[in-house]
């Protein structure tokens, strides 16, 4: 019998759309965008199903929005598929998603990751707005490379460092403005494949964050974590963590640190989870997965 895993994307999976054929047809997924607008004061469901883009894609509403619409296609698969929701043994979020999946092992009410979520997107876009900033994906280079070319490229005070490793051939750089444009020519020409600009607010996962620590750590010690009746595994050292305090304050420290994806992935895997599903919008995490082990299935759950 197969071990399945869950993970539940992070910030970029968003789309306007997302989420309204669940709350169409599924009462629970319906209630949850209603909780949701009671929590955050304001509708998350129009956000999400009519945008525009431009408001969706900031990070004080895509983290709610993603946190939410990950859970309803959760009920979807509830309703569809009990027995592979019972058959889950491990899950694992990618950033954002991490608070999405401690909710689904229980750790997390849904009211208090809401609120965590809502306050930790504001103090990332906070964050964000002080500098200007960003992240790329780097294609097709290999991570010492890319820390060779880091060091190399960064200038006196400047943040310029590797935020998400993601899978063999993709991984994400964060930094100031000024380095990142400075590392785009230099990293094609020293053999990367491609580098593409992301559609985020600033450098995620960099000491450039270093202002919404306190607010997300504020924001966390005001809520109950338990310890998750599934193991999660954690984006700063891919390890499963069933200590509440633990698990807090490596929240609070992935703000700042990069997302170990493949690590925890391959962590996964070295575990014996044998096939996955991804909990949400988007195709993303399928997509990394199939760069990690081709051979492991990972379905999704939503169309969109």
């Amino acid at each position: 019998m197969s071990k399945i895993g869950f993970l539940f994307p992070g910030q970029g999976a968003q789309v306007v759309g997302m989420g309204l054929d669940l709350y169409e047809q599924l009462a629970p997924a319906r209630e949850l965008y209603d909780r949701a607008k009671t929590i955050l004061g304001y509708d998350l469901a129009q956000v999400c199903f009519e945008g525009p883009a431009e408001k969706l894609d900031n990070t004080v509403y895509s983290q709610p929005a993603l946190f939410v619409t990950s859970l309803a296609a959760l009920e979807k698969l509830k309703a569809d598929a009990p027995e592979t929701v019972a058959a889950c043994v491990a899950t694992a979020g990618l950033s954002l998603g991490e608070y999405t999946a401690l909710v689904f092992a229980g750790a997390l009410s849904f009211e208090d990751g809401l609120r965590v979520v809502q306050k930790r997107g504001e103090a990332m876009q906070a964050a964000a707005d002080a500098t200007s900033s960003g992240m790329l994906s780097v294609l097709g280079m290999e991570r010492e490379k890319i820390n060779a070319l880091c060091e190399e490229i960064r200038g006196p005070g400047e943040v310029l460092q590797i935020a998400n490793l993601l899978c063999p051939g993709n991984i994400v750089v964060s930094g100031n403005t000024s380095a990142c444009e400075r590392f785009v020519p230099i990293a094609e020409s020293s053999g990367a494949m491609r580098t593409i600009k992301l559609s985020v607010a600033g450098a995620f996962h960099t000491s450039l964050m270093q202002s919404a620590v306190e607010k997300l750590a504020d924001a966390l010690e005001s809520v109950t974590l338990s310890a998750p009746r599934v193991p999660v595994y954690s984006n700063v050292d891919s390890k499963a963590h069933n200590d509440p305090n633990e698990i807090r304050a490596l929240l609070v420290k992935q703000v700042c640190s990069p997302v170990l994806w493949e690590d925890s992935m391959l962590a996964m895997l070295g575990d014996g989870i044998d096939h996955f599903y991804e909990i949400g919008p988007g195709r993303v995490l399928r997509g990394l997965m199939k760069r990690i082990s081709r051979k492991i299935p990972c379905d999704g759950v939503l169309d969109v």
